[in-house]
C-alpha cells in the first residue's frame, strides 16, 4: 500500500511519448473546433449536413471514419472547399480538448 504510483501526475500522451493522433481524430478535431467557433450545436450542423447526430458526434471523437463525400459536405457547410479544409487538418497544432 505505501508504494507510489509513478505515473499518477503524468498524462496518457507523456507516458507514451507524445503519441500522434490519428487522422480521424485529426479530422475530428478541426469538424468540432470548426462548429463551436460558428456557434452551432451537434443536432443543429447535422442537420445542415444531412446526418444523423450520433454520426456526426462519432466522427468529432475520431471513431468514424468519414467518405470523401462526407467530408465534401462538411467542408461546403463551412463555406470551404475539401482542399481548404485538408489544409485545416493538416496545419492544425492546437491541442486536443481533454
Amino acid at each position: 500500500m505505501g508504494r507510489s504510483n509513478k505515473y499518477a501526475s503524468r498524462t496518457v500522451s507523456e507516458i507514451l511519448g507524445g503519441v500522434k493522433p490519428t487522422i480521424a481524430q485529426r479530422v475530428g478535431k478541426v469538424v468540432r473546433d470548426l462548429r463551436q467557433e460558428a456557434g452551432m450545436s451537434q443536432v443543429v450542423f447535422s442537420e445542415k449536413c444531412g446526418f444523423y447526430q450520433t454520426y456526426l458526434s462519432r466522427l468529432e471523437n475520431g471513431q468514424a471514419n468519414p467518405t470523401l463525400n462526407a467530408l465534401e459536405v462538411i467542408a461546403k457547410a463551412f463555406g470551404m472547399s475539401i482542399f481548404d479544409f485538408f489544409d485545416l487538418v493538416k496545419n492544425d497544432t492546437r491541442e486536443p480538448r481533454r
